[in-house]
Parts: structure tokens; C-alpha cells; sequence
């Protein structure tokens, strides 16, 4: 269910792209100051393309965040473990008897 939700939403996204591309196919002239360079693009594409840089700008920032979330992550899921060893361990020994 969610799969096929997920792959419609991808769908209709992919088709309003396309819309996009074939709706703006005129060229525009892109400069980088203070380079003397001109770099002729279909407006489509040099809207999707400065679309797609800042999604990954975005990804590579959220991604830089979380990296102290995910080693306190591993740093409690050692401490989880040792927590259940040692529980089992006293569960062992209280099953053993007094000793």
C-alpha cells in the first residue's frame, strides 16, 4: 500500500517535470561573475539543475547534523547490550540458587 502510494507520488512528480521541460524550452544565457563565460541552457534545465544543487546541498547539511545523533546512537545501543548481558548474567545466577 505505501509502496504503490510512494510510487504514484514519484509518478506524478516525474510528469510535472516533464511538463516543466517541454513547457520552458527557450534558451537563457547563464553568466558566473566575475568569469567572462556564458553557458547557453533550455530555462528547464537550468531551473532543475540549480533545483537538484539545492536538494543536495540540503542532504549533505542534514546529513553533517545528524552525524553526533547517530554516535550517541551506537554509543547507547552498546550500552543496551552490556546492560542485557549483564541482566542475563544475573538472571543465570539467581536461576543457579544461593550461592
Amino acid at each position: 500500500m505505501l509502496r504503490g502510494l510512494l510510487l504514484l507520488l514519484f509518478a506524478l512528480l516525474v510528469g510535472a517535470v516533464v511538463l516543466f521541460a517541454l513547457s520552458n524550452p527557450q534558451d537563457v544565457g547563464l553568466r558566473l561573475w566575475p568569469f567572462d563565460l556564458v553557458l547557453v541552457a533550455p530555462l528547464s534545465l537550468a531551473v532543475l539543475a540549480a533545483a537538484a544543487v539545492a536538494f543536495l546541498l540540503g542532504a549533505v547539511v542534514a546529513a553533517v547534523s545528524a552525524w553526533p545523533l547517530r554516535r550517541r546512537l551506537r554509543q547507547l545501543e552498546r550500552s543496551a547490550q552490556r546492560m542485557r548481558a549483564e541482566l542475563q548474567a544475573l538472571r543465570a545466577r539467581d536461576a543457579a540458587g544461593p550461592g
